[in-house]
This record gives structure tokens, sequence and C-alpha cells, in this order.
């Protein structure tokens, strides 16, 4: 019998690399999107649907779990990773921008997972993959809101992995490095505070740089298939992320700031703390 997947956030970027993989792989892909269509080629078989799902949208999170269930009879791994970034200082956001942060990037993964828990409770079995980011154990400059759920995306998988053990449910935490993907064009948006405006376009000017660099979304793909098909309790898997959280644990916190600091705002430095 083949396996099924349920993603969120499939219509691009890392999502979209998974569900390939995963459909590579044998399984049945559940590839939901915020708006469907158009989606690629590589949707077009029988193996594969597109249910719309909006995590601020309560009503399309069921109605696209219970599609899949019409349509592959089970769920085996649900992988959370629909998001976005809100970007700029704290000062600068509005209750309604840290409000949709939170519902999409928090309370939609939650009510995802509490869909989905009852069917994997009665299969005996499941896996949830949620994607976190090197920014839940860790924060960069003008990234409060963002870094905030995901840390909460982190204590809550922790947690939850106690609850779920007894059904024979894991959780898994991926927390990906710097991605070449189009989420620092399309995955982000920005609060803005004019006493800050320098900062925020040297920000905005070393992402934009460092985008091209970066390695691109298939091997977080694969660590993804590799965590969701990982049955020892293992818990967190870092794909490109790995050298940031050493030096993180590694380098006094005076000299972490000042290496921040110097990286990605160069000459505009903020004053680090002795």
């Amino acid at each position: 019998m083949r396996k099924t997947v349920l993603i969120t956030g499939a219509s691009s970027g890392i999502g979209e690399a998974t569900a390939k993989y995963f459909l590579q792989k044998g399984w049945n892909v559940a590839a939901t999107m915020r708006s469907p269509t158009p989606a690629g080629n590589w949707t077009k078989v029988d193996q594969v649907i597109c249910p719309q799902l909006d995590l601020t949208r309560p009503e399309t999170i069921k109605s696209a779990v219970r599609e899949t269930i019409e349509q592959f009879g089970r769920i085996d791994v649900l992988v959370n990773n629909a998001g976005y970034a809100l970007m700029g200082p704290l000062g600068g956001v509005t209750p309604e921008q840290f409000d949709r942060q939170f519902q999409t990037n928090v309370f939609g993964l939650v009510s995802t997972i509490q869909t989905v828990l009852p069917i994997m409770r009665q299969q005996g079995s499941g896996t949830l993959v949620n994607v976190a980011s090197i920014g839940g154990r860790l924060a960069f400059p003008l990234a409060s809101s963002y870094h905030a759920t995901k840390w909460a995306v982190e204590g809550l998988s922790e947690a939850l992995r106690y609850e779920l053990r007894q059904f024979n449910i894991q959780v898994k935490i991926i927390e990906p490095g710097g991605i070449r993907t189009r989420f620092i064009h399309q995955g982000s948006a920005w609060a803005s505070h004019p006493k800050y405006d320098d900062l925020i376009e040297s920000v905005k000017q070393f992402s934009e740089n460092l985008n091209d660099s970066l390695p691109g979304s298939e091997g977080v793909a694969k660590t993804i298939y590799r965590a969701a098909t990982d049955r020892s309790h293992r818990l967190r898997y870092s794909p490109h992320g790995e050298a940031f959280l050493l030096m993180h644990a590694v380098l006094p916190d005076v000299l972490w700031r000042s290496l921040v600091t110097r990286l990605m705002f160069g000459r505009k430095k903020l004053a680090v703390n002795k």
C-alpha cells in the first residue's frame, strides 16, 4: 500500500521540492497550496492532489484533510511547511501584522495538527514533521516577530512528542539554514519605522546578496523525507544549518553578536554591550 504525505505550502520552494521528492519515492502526495491553480505539470498524475489550504482559514484545513482521506484513505506523514517571515523592527510592527504572523506560522500549524491527529491515532501510527528554522534556536536582527513564531514551533514540537508517543506518532523538527528560494522575495513581509530605515535597507541588501550563493531546496526536501521515514526518536534535523548552530553554541555571546552585526549591517553597527 502506498503511503500518503500531506504537505502545506507546496506551491514553491521547500514545499514543492518536498512534494516532488516524496512522489519520486512512490508516495501519494497531497500538495496543499493557498492558491492551487495554476500548479505545475508534476501535479498532473494520479498520485498527487492539490487541495486548497490557507492556514488563516480553518475551514480550508478541514476540507484539505477530508479530500486527502477521500482520495488516499490515510495520512502517514504531515509536513507543516507553509509560513512566511515578518521582518522589520518590532517597534514598527502593527497588531494586525503580528497577529497574521502567528495565525500563519503557529495557530494554523496547530489547527492542521489537531485536524490530522485523530486520523493518525485511529491508524495507530504517523509522523508530524514541523519545518521550523535555525531561527527557532538563534536569532538575527530585525526578525523578532518571525523568530517568536519559530521558537514557538520548537517548544510546541518538543513537548508534543511526549503526549503522542503512546499512539506511535512521532514528531520531527526540521531546522533549515539559509536556502535559495523565493522566500526572500515572496515569503517575507516588512514592517517599517523611520528610526530604522538605514538598518532595514542594510538587512534587505544583505539578504539579496546572500540568496544567490545559498544551496537550493532539494537538500532540505531529502532531509524532510529522511526524518519522515526515520523510526528513531531523533527530534531535530538541521540541513545547511549545522555550522551556524555550532558557532552560536561555542562562541562567547559578545563575539557571536559582533559577528552577526558586522555581517548584516556592515558599517552601520549596532552597539554590542559587553
